[in-house]
């Protein structure tokens, strides 16, 4: 029988992975498959969690969550000879992916027959400036979406939905769009009712990949001041896509901090225990190419460790 696939696309930070921490913790009974690019930012429950073996890990409502690492068909292909089978297949794409690349990739015959595309999820940050579909990394997440979820509505002001409705309606986009209050979707969108063979899809004219982002990295063994942290990223933001990191403060030592900046927004939460053998301190920006230099980081941000 196919294994239907859910693909979930869109902008870094928008949201995606709240998406699929619901879908994982509320499978309701079904045995659901996820295929992410950052398994570590997964974050269910630790009852949850049955056991991790050859990069799997198994939850105990039947799901399991594997890393979207080299090539995607090859993982699929696992996939579909477990025991027992996945009766979904939830893809996370990178923020920064053309999604009609993966969509031709899934287009293979052979996947195609064990692993119908089924539907695509486009989620978007409701805050999101309506001139930002201007993009066209944007504008081709939007394309091949057959549902684009608003999510963030909580951060944002009053009126964004709308506007960002009309922009997307703007775009001439057939897709559906509905809201995803933290995270959550009606399950009746996103998983077909009938395990029919889904249609091929056009994915459009293959374009020139293009490097457009890169990751940069800090790290330190000394804990990290948080007004200092705050004035770091308020010179940083104008030139950040995205930044996530782990790190201990100095006003609350030996607590591990969770650090997330995504559309202009930064968020803290309590984390896990550190590891051993790791930096003290360790954060990741990703910036347009160019934009910003590792001096310049690393400049910056040692301003915000004891004694900088």
């Amino acid at each position: 029988m196919p294994v239907p696939v859910l693909l979930v696309t869109g902008f870094l930070g928008a949201g995606k992975t709240t998406v699929v921490n619901h879908l994982l913790a509320h499978a309701e009974g079904r045995r659901i498959a996820a295929v992410v690019n950052d398994f570590g930012a997964i974050n269910i429950d630790a009852e949850l969690i049955a056991g991790a073996s050859d990069g799997v890990v198994s939850l105990a409502n039947g799901c399991i969550c594997c890393s979207l690492e080299g090539d995607l068909l090859r993982t699929l292909s696992t996939l579909l000879r477990r025991d027992p089978r996945p009766e979904y297949i939830v893809i996370e794409t990178s923020g920064v992916a053309d999604p009609s690349d993966i969509v031709r990739n899934l287009m293979d015959p052979v996947i195609l027959r064990e692993a119908p595309l089924e539907t695509v999820l486009c989620v978007m940050d409701a805050g999101t400036p309506p001139s930002a579909l201007d993009d066209a990394l944007l504008r081709s997440q939007l394309r091949v979406a057959d549902i684009v979820a608003l999510s963030k509505l909580d951060l944002a002001d009053a009126g964004a939905g709308v506007r960002m409705r009309e922009a997307i309606r703007a775009q001439r986009v057939p897709a559906v769009v509905v809201e995803a209050k933290h995270g959550e979707l009606p399950s009746a969108l996103l998983f077909p009712a009938t395990a029919d063979r889904a249609p091929a899809r056009d994915p459009g004219p293959k374009r020139p990949t293009e490097e457009r982002f890169e990751t940069l990295s800090w790290t330190s063994e000394q804990p990290i001041s948080l007004p200092r942290l705050q004035q770091a990223i308020g010179k940083l933001a104008p030139k950040l896509a995205r930044a996530k990191g782990l790190f201990e403060t100095i006003e609350q030592p030996g607590r591990q901090m969770v650090f997330q900046f995504a559309g202009g927004r930064a968020t803290l939460a309590p984390g896990e225990a550190p590891a051993a053998g790791v930096p003290r301190s360790r954060i990741v920006f990703i910036a347009e190419l160019g934009v910003l230099s590792k001096a310049e980081l690393d400049g910056i941000m040692e301003g915000c460790v004891a004694g900088g």
